[in-house]
Order: C-alpha cells, then structure tokens, then sequence
C-alpha cells in the first residue's frame, strides 16, 4: 500500500512540475505572439488527443491532451515560409495577423519569449522562497578537508568553527573563502571554536591559478547552513542573482560535455525528472519550489541551444535572415531541421538508456531472461 502511495505521489508531483514548466514556457510564446498582433491557433497542453479542449473569445483553442510530455502554441501562418506565400491560399491568412508576415525581430522576440519566460519563473520562484523562507547561506564550519591541504597541515578538523582570520569576524562561508582567497601563500592566524574550546591556529595557505589569478586555498569545505532571513527587496535581488548562478553552471557543464563528454551518464529523461520530483515533493514545498525553477532554467537553456528545431535553431534561422537581407533558402532550412530532429533524437535515446540503467530495468530484463 505505502508503494502505491509513493508511485501516486511521484506521478502527482511529476505532472504538477512538467506541467507548470510546459505552461509558462508556451504562455512565453503565446503572449510575445499576442503582443505582435499573431493570431495564436492552438495552445496545448501536451500531445496527441485533446482530454479537455474550450475556445475563447479571440478564437484561440486552448487544450489539455493525453500525452503530457510537451506543449505548443500554434501561430497562425507559422507553417508558412515567406518564400512560398504566394502558394497558400490568401483567403485563409488573416491578414495582419500571420506569424510570417511580421518582421525577423518580432519573430525572434516570439522565439524567444519561451526560454525567458522560464528564467522568470525560476527567479520569481526562487525570490518568492527567499522572502518567504530566507536565504541559505553555508556557515563557516568544517565539513571535510582535502589531503595535505593548508588545513590538513595545520590540523584542522571537521566540526572545527572557523571565526576569525587575523582577527576579521566571519560569519558565512563565503567570507571566509573571499579572506583566504586574497591572501595566497602567506600565514594566517584563524580563531577557531573547536568543542567548548576556542583555539588560534595558525596556517600557511596554499595558492592556485584562477583565470589568471592567484587565489589562497585553505582546502575545507562547508557542511552546514542557516537561512537568512531576507526583505522584499533583497529576496528579489537575490533570486535574480541564483538564476545567474545557476544558468551560469549549467553552461560550465553544458560547455564541459560537448568538449569532453563529461556528465553524458548523468543525463536525464522523464523517468528521473519524476523520481526527483517525486523526492522533492516528500522533503516539503519549499524543496519543490526550487526544483521547479531548477528545472526551468534546465529547460529555458536546452531551448536556446542553437539545434534546428528548438527556440534556439529558429533564432539561428532569423539571425542568418537579418544578416542576409532575406530568409534561407527552403532547401537549407529543410536539411537544418532534418540534422536538428537527428540531433535531439540521438539525445533523447541518450537520455532514455541512462533512465532505463538507473531504475534497473535491464538488470531485471537479464533476471527474467537468465531465469
């Protein structure tokens, strides 16, 4: 019964995160349409047959359909390349109203209001839990240390409390780092609370080369946080800079896998998106929340990656149009989405075999076969 529970559960918390993710990222598109006067066809919910479907009053057919996977709007004359107008029929263009009559901005800006709609989520999320709940912020306690380290040879230790650095408070790790990190290969006296003892300990830092830089390296990592309690203002300030951070790591990352191949086993699909949600929903609200906006960043940056098909591709398209004066010729397109649609399939094959290795489903297709 508690299985069943927790599959209900999962399910639940995976349809709420994939559908509010879906949602905001077509309304982006559905409202720049809106603003540049295209006439939206279809906003969907998912693929293939519609379980709900009502029309509203500017015509525009809002569905819910069975496969919950996706979403798109459909703009009207979207389909239509400005090359071949002249071979639709006119009597059913709303004039004034087609995607392809607007000019390459207003389609570029529609492109990409999807993938900014959903970095506005993941800010307005992470603001709304800051000034809610606060921000968490890594105290300045000793987690681990790394072998033969600064911190190793001075004889720190986990659970050491470090604060002060020749006499400077610190009350967050990231003060602590910022001090050490200034001061490369020299000595400095840390005032340390170890037990119910207080202790100055005086270490050598180490020193590394960052983007041409020399940094001091304590070598300590951090295994405790606080939440700071944080205004209106500075929460929205502060989820504006997370949302920074986070797309920031995503594109180290990104940027690590297509020259490496770094991280490709950790890919995942839908099988793992609703297991962490699912996860996420038991640990409370507050962890949802920001798996969502985690996953709307995810989803706002694979949308602009530059692959036939996605925003990103149709940004491609209109930037090549803007620089040559007209579209790209038909043929060009054509092939680009063809290599596009191989490119995310691969991906998704990718995706699905590392789902499929993570739930051990071809341990238990060998169970079944060596029995």
């Amino acid at each position: 019964m508690a299985a069943i529970a927790h599959l209900l559960q999962t399910l639940a918390s995976f349809a709420v995160v994939l559908g509010v993710l879906v949602f905001i990222h077509e309304y982006g598109h559905y409202l720049a349409a809106r603003i540049c006067g295209i006439y939206v066809e279809v906003f969907s919910i998912g693929f293939g047959r519609a379980l709900a479907a009502w029309t509203d009053r500017r015509g525009t057919v809002w569905k819910i359909s069975i496969l919950p996977l996706g979403g798109f709007v459909r703009l009207h004359g979207m389909a239509v390349s400005v090359l071949d107008e002249d071979q639709v029929d006119q009597d059913a263009i709303r004039r004034g109203e087609a995607f392809f009559e607007k000019s390459v901005a207003a389609r570029a800006f529609v492109a990409a209001a999807g993938p900014i709609a959903n970095f506005v989520l993941a800010a307005a999320l992470l603001s709304g839990l800051f000034a809610t709940f606060g921000r968490p912020v890594a105290l300045p306690v000793v987690s681990a240390i790394v072998k033969d380290s600064a911190a190793a040879q001075a004889g720190l230790q986990p659970g050491d409390v470090i604060q002060s650095v020749d006499g400077a408070h610190v009350a967050y790790f990231d003060q602590l780092r910022s001090i050490i990190a200034s001061e490369p290969n020299r000595t400095v006296k840390l005032g340390v609370r170890r037990g119910a003892a207080d202790l100055v300990v005086p270490v050598h830092l180490g020193s590394a080369s960052e983007n041409g830089v020399l940094v001091g390296k304590l070598g300590v990592g951090s295994g405790a946080d606080e939440m700071q309690p944080l205004g209106l203002l500075a929460a929205i300030g502060a989820g504006l800079s997370e949302t920074w951070v986070m797309l920031c790591q995503m594109l180290l990352g990104l940027g690590r896998l297509v020259t490496t191949g770094s991280g490709l086993h950790e890919l995942g699909g839908p099988i793992q998106i609703a297991q962490l949600a699912g996860q996420q929903a038991q640990l409370g609200f507050a962890s949802l929340l920001n798996f969502i906006a985690l996953l709307s960043i995810n989803l706002g940056l694979v949308n602009l990656l530059p692959i036939p098909i996605l925003d990103g591709g149709h940004l491609v398209f209109y930037a090549a149009e803007a620089l040559r004066g007209r579209p790209l010729p038909a043929r060009a397109q054509d092939y680009g989405y063809r290599i596009g649609f191989a490119i995310i399939a691969s991906i998704f094959v990718v995706i699905s075999f590392n789902d499929l290795v993570r739930t051990g489903a071809f341990r238990w297709v060998g169970h079944l076969v060596g029995s």
